[in-house]
């Protein structure tokens, strides 16, 4: 599943977890070690540049966090990042160089990579968000299946391959350039390509591969 693995997605040299996520083939196999990852880069980084505010929790001194902010560790938020007013950091979360959590947006257990925007009332859990990713206002990362069985990852407009991930909690991986408009869902293990746009209002799962536009019942179709 090609569409699917860290090194057709990411730019790892665009977070300070390009070096863990490089033990890896697929990115959710990342997502149980994010936690202890926090904890073992937060005490290595530059006192000039980071400030500890707590226990587990680094900010770089150079970040914007509105004082309504409530943020939980392990965390490291990176230089030049911004998070506004409300925001809900809840724990083993990186947020990258000149990324944005916006007003009321929740996160918990991701990575998101440098100059990621989560502007507006965004849910993102058990995600990682490749660099220059965007999700539209309202759009969410559904982490959890309803009826609470393993997430599969499923291939649905390629090979049809299927992956079983062992995982109960998994929201979305998106790829680097990556567009979800307004109020769209992104079903448990949803995986978007590199430079793929999501329409709003849509309801996603499944790999959908990089260069593409997902347009709901209407299908994906290739950016020209």
């Amino acid at each position: 599943m090609e569409n699917a693995k860290i090194k057709n997605l990411y730019t790892l040299e665009e977070t300070i977890a390009g070096e863990y996520l490089k033990k890896f083939e697929y990115p959710w196999e990342a997502l149980k070690g994010i936690s202890d990852l926090i904890k073992e880069i937060g005490p290595t980084l530059d006192s000039e540049k980071f400030e500890q505010r707590g226990e587990d929790i680094w900010v770089a001194k150079s970040a914007k966090v509105a004082p309504t902010a409530a943020l939980n560790g392990p965390l490291i938020i990176d230089e030049d990042a911004e998070i506004r007013h409300c925001a809900f950091v809840r724990g083993s979360a990186i947020v990258g160089k000149g990324s944005v959590v916006g007003n009321s947006t929740e996160l918990k257990n991701v990575i998101i990579f440098n100059s990621v925007q989560v502007p507006h009332y965004n849910y993102v859990g058990d995600s990682i968000l490749g660099y220059k990713s965007h999700m539209g206002a309202g759009s969410i990362t559904s982490n959890v299946k309803s009826d609470k069985t393993l997430v599969v990852v499923k291939d649905c407009y390629d090979t049809k391959e299927e992956i079983e991930t062992g995982l109960k909690k998994f929201g979305a991986m998106l790829g680097d350039n990556v567009e979800v408009g307004c109020n769209s869902v992104l079903n448990p293990g949803t995986v978007v390509g590199k430079n793929s746009n999501i329409y709003p209002l849509s309801r996603v799962r499944g790999v959908v591969p990089e260069n593409c536009i997902f347009k709901g019942e209407a299908g994906v179709v290739k950016k020209y």
